[in-house]
């Protein structure tokens, strides 16, 4: 279903409800008020009905106020705009995500209230989980907690009998309970964060989905492409690009590294972050500094003032050097100036290095979970560890 209109409205942006009936919609226009007025937004959006194709629909867009706050649907600035207190009030950074979702340029589909909330609820535990996430980089690196997880270079970390996949992220990813850090890549945190999000919302309302998860990592972990293609979904295209300043509490964001040479350098590619709200990316690395938009693109673009050879002869980034070189632009306007507007340029196709900067055309957050309308399907796998 989610395919089957979609084309025919992205355009018209914001959030879609599909219903079989008019008399469901009725409903779901009552639900969606009562919920919305919670969280004190409804003043600020319009709700209104469409048929396409036979399918029965409900809009959540931007009313003219809202739209007047987030000019060329920039939601960097949402939460200071309307006095929200994101990092600390869980209502309020479910109000941040529904006002960014309903500034969105392209239509996110959902085929009902109960998953609409869904989405909402696993981008606040996305949000929350990166902001306390802090690892170790280290692209090679291969330590997690002994007493949750196992290695095997074909199956790599899977779940320990009887521990729990929530109780093992958490301990993992989190070193204010765990008393230390682990090493990672940033794509891998990533995953780590976004599966945590998503197995706290199961652990809530959807347990049989949960248990497939955990079944699955006991015997084989889902990475990469497999992750990406069984986990998240995309929104913005290629064609049709989000804007530069656009982005949702709880989306995952790519930031590419636009100089050829530093790119060479693995880890160095660009940088996989989550959007925390209130103007915020997630810092893997030390969560005590979460990065604004604009420094991280200074750190991206300094990475190729900060190459140096490691001893063994190899190219390699100098991190203390790029935070000298960002702390140094800060202190000149123009500089800052003429960097960024090179750096918040969206980026080239993979491959390519000419004139594009370091911003993504899409986001990603989490498919469909409810137990009506999953689309979330985990690939069961006959894997033998040798």
């Amino acid at each position: 279903m989610y395919s089957s209109f979609t084309r025919e409205i992205e355009h018209l942006g914001g959030v879609f409800l599909s219903y079989d009936s008019e008399s469901a919609r009725l409903r779901g226009v009552q639900a969606l008020r009562g919920w919305l007025d919670g969280l004190s937004v409804l003043a600020y959006l319009n709700i209104s009905g469409h048929q396409v194709g036979g399918q029965l629909l409900l809009q959540v867009s931007s009313a003219p106020s809202l739209e007047a706050l987030t000019p060329d649907h920039d939601t960097t600035g949402l939460a200071a705009a309307f006095g929200l207190d994101s990092r600390n009030r869980g209502v309020d950074l479910d109000a941040e995500i529904v006002l960014s979702m309903s500034r969105s340029p392209t239509a996110l589909t959902y085929p009902s209230v109960d998953e609409l909330q869904a989405s909402i609820r696993m981008r606040r535990y996305t949000a929350m989980a990166a902001r306390y996430a802090e690892l170790s980089f280290n692209t090679e690196g291969l330590e997690r907690p002994q007493d949750c997880w196992a290695y095997h270079p074909e199956t790599s970390f899977t779940l320990l009998p009887d521990v729990a996949l929530i109780d093992a992220l958490v301990k993992t990813t989190q070193p204010a309970l765990s008393g230390r850090t682990y090493t990672f890549s940033c794509y891998r945190a990533s995953e780590y964060v976004m599966l945590l999000a998503l197995a706290l919302e199961l652990r809530e309302h959807h347990p049989q989905l949960l248990a497939q998860i955990e079944q699955r990592w006991r015997s084989h972990a889902i990475m990469s492409e497999e992750f990406h293609r069984v986990f998240t979904r995309e929104y913005g295209s290629p064609e049709h690009p989000l804007p530069p300043t656009f982005y949702v509490p709880g989306d995952r964001v790519w930031f590419k590294n636009p100089d050829e040479r530093s790119s060479d350098v693995r880890g160095y590619e660009g940088s996989w972050v989550y959007y925390l709200g209130a103007g915020q990316f997630n810092n893997f690395w030390n969560n005590l500094a979460p990065f604004t938009l604009a420094t991280k693109c200074l750190e991206i673009y300094h990475w190729r003032n900060a190459l140096v050879l490691d001893p063994d002869g190899r190219l390699t980034i100098d991190e203390v050097a790029v935070s000298r070189h960002v702390k140094a632009t800060l202190d000149c306007p123009e500089e800052r100036a003429w960097i960024l507007e090179k750096m918040m340029r969206l980026r080239d196709p993979s491959g390519i290095y000419a004139n594009g900067g370091c911003i993504d055309r899409t986001r990603e957050c989490l498919k469909w979970v409810g137990k009506e309308s999953a689309d979330l399907v985990i690939p069961q796998t006959h894997h033998a560890v040798g």
